[in-house]
């Protein structure tokens, strides 16, 4: 009884405080902010996840299943579990910079800011995507461009353009935000402000005790039958995750 109390006011406080942050005046809603609820609402301040990745061509299939922990909006590592050919594939995010390993030649690899955005072992999703990175928040200006209903809830649509001196390749970024922080769309523009690639959410449900985007897929818009599927198959959230997980030593040889 005291658990379900506590979580009734916990709940009153979070719809409070999200109230004081974005007021109904569409004029004084902090663009920012909502992007920066969405990014904590599938990181935590720590999480664990299991996902499977489905990369899909026309002529060919491939499943991947990979362990994913978060730490904050700067710490991440991916991991491949399956299948075994790809198990022990890596990539390991601390702030800024990046790095991949692979079993095959047993290297850590360093990778450039140039190529974070290259896609990730032959999908649509791009390094940064896979580490979920949220540098999104801080080197780019956001704006909200519309308010929608749909579905019971509000949609907030933000326009987010990277700033001057930022190091990004993309010309603008635009998302669909649900009010309970859930992301619905995610649509990358190139410098001439043409549609490169789109993701779209398919499903959403509990997980982890908390909504969450549970499948996802990217595709370019210039190919067809083309894309990439991410369906999340377990996640923990506010966990212990101790800072050794995000090394270079336990990026090669997985103490976790």
């Amino acid at each position: 009884m005291t658990m379900q109390l506590n979580k009734v006011v916990i709940n009153f406080f979070l719809i409070f405080s999200f109230g004081l942050i974005l007021p109904c005046s569409a004029e004084t809603i902090d663009a920012k902010a909502i992007i920066t609820a969405a990014m904590n609402q599938w990181r935590g301040t720590t999480s664990h996840s299991t996902l499977s990745m489905t990369i899909h061509r026309p002529d060919w299939e491939r499943t991947m299943t990979m362990d994913s922990w978060t730490a904050g909006e700067k710490k991440s590592l991916v991991r491949v579990l399956k299948p075994k050919k790809d198990s022990g594939n890596g990539t390991l995010l601390i702030d800024n910079n990046m790095w991949s390993f692979s079993p095959k030649v047993n290297r850590v690899i360093k990778i450039p800011s140039s190529m974070m955005n290259q896609s990730w072992m032959g999908s649509d999703f791009s390094n940064k995507d896979v580490a979920r990175s949220a540098d999104i928040i801080e080197q780019y200006i956001h704006s909200l461009i519309k308010t929608e209903s749909s579905e019971g809830h509000k949609v907030y649509t933000i326009q987010s353009i990277p700033k001057e001196d930022a190091p990004i390749v993309w010309g603008k970024e635009v998302l669909r935000i649900r009010d309970d922080f859930v992301m619905l769309e995610h649509t990358f523009y190139d410098q001439d402000m043409k549609v490169i690639k789109r993701m779209l959410t398919s499903k959403i449900g509990m997980m982890g005790g908390r909504m969450v985007a549970i499948q996802q897929r990217m595709a370019k818009l210039e190919t067809q039958n083309e894309y990439t599927e991410i369906k999340m198959i377990t996640a923990k959230f506010d966990i212990n995750v101790p800072d050794s997980m995000f090394s270079l030593s336990n990026l090669r040889n997985p103490r976790f």
